[in-house]
């Protein structure tokens, strides 16, 4: 166990690790995060997400925003999980029947993008996968949401690296391509789950975004559309989900009242950080709210090294988010 600085926002939560895409939850009193586990190497990057190479997830925790961050070691690691090949990405974590769940993607022994699950008693871990990924789950970036009834829902897609495009026709098309820029863009997938949180209830289907008039965000509308990461988090009755916008840089959301939406699109999160990714987690500490994300500050902007910070995030009263700014520190 490995017991880092006081947290401060906008700045590395841990340093003796590279950490990113955030999923902070509140369980047992605690603030947990399950990010990704960047590995420190030196080669070349490339759209495909070849330099992300993780292999393994750590668990961190604080008691509170003034209590040390506690890296709690290895969780689970690409050698304990039968199906999986590489490239353990960005995971997420949920609670139900009394049990500690792990979602997460890795590329199977065929190199396609699948999701998987692993159980814990604690939400620290180690955590033990299923033998098998989730039958018709594919892509990246799972973000789970147990609503206020007890169903579960998740979230999940990501283009590019994460193959969403390819799975336009219902199964692996290797060299299938996205929209046309005056087409409507690719929306993440939802499924439901079953009770056991083990696998998916029905097939999953793409999720409607929409602007203001109900027309669908563009595939060439690169400031607003749909890229991967999604986060589902709930407030005032409305369902948010938020996601990153990829080549632009942005975290932004969207607004429903169902959490398979539609949602309408409504503005920026965060602006755009050092190093190209962006990915989050927003979760409610007591009475306030916050964001989790990463940036590659740590390693002066190397896109595969990256830091996971956190800032306070504020509503307006009408329900839109305040825009923040991750390098507050430089007005």
């Amino acid at each position: 166990m490995n017991q880092q600085h006081l947290p401060k926002p906008h700045q590395p939560l841990v340093t003796h690790i590279f950490t990113a895409d955030p999923s902070a939850h509140v369980y047992e009193g605690k603030i947990y995060i399950y990010p990704s586990h960047d590995l420190d190497h030196d080669e070349p990057s490339n759209d495909n997400g070849d330099q992300y190479k993780m292999e393994d997830y750590h668990v961190l925790s604080m008691d509170n925003f003034d209590s040390p961050v506690v890296d709690h070691g290895e969780a689970l690691h690409l050698r304990d999980i039968p199906w999986a090949s590489k490239q353990l990405w960005a995971p997420d974590a949920a609670y139900k029947n009394n049990t500690y769940y792990l979602f997460f993607p890795a590329r199977d022994h065929d190199d396609i993008f699948r999701l998987g699950v692993a159980t814990s008693e604690s939400p620290a871990g180690p955590f033990t996968p299923q033998p098998n990924y989730m039958e018709g789950s594919f892509s990246i970036d799972p973000a789970v949401l147990v609503d206020d009834d007890n169903q579960s829902y998740i979230y999940f897609g990501g283009l590019w690296g994460g193959q969403l495009e390819k799975w336009q026709t219902g199964s692996f098309v290797p060299d299938a391509e996205g929209p046309a820029p005056d087409q409507p863009a690719l929306g993440p997938q939802v499924a439901l789950l079953s009770d056991d949180m083990l696998s998916f209830q029905d097939k999953p289907v793409e999720i409607s975004i929409v602007d203001e008039y109900g027309n669908p965000i563009l595939a060439g509308d690169e400031e607003r559309r749909y890229f991967e990461g999604p986060w589902m988090h709930k407030y005032n009755g409305y369902y948010y989900l938020s996601y990153s916008t990829g080549s632009t840089h942005k975290l932004v959301y969207a607004i429903g009242k169902n959490p398979m939406g539609p949602f309408t699109f409504k503005g920026e999160i965060l602006s755009p950080v050092i190093g190209w990714t962006t990915h989050h987690s927003i979760v409610q500490v007591e009475d306030k709210w916050y964001l989790f994300y990463h940036d590659s500050s740590l390693s002066e902007g190397v896109n595969h090294k990256r830091c996971v910070k956190y800032s306070e995030l504020k509503y307006n009263e009408d329900g839109t988010i305040q825009k923040i700014n991750p390098y507050p520190d430089a007005e």
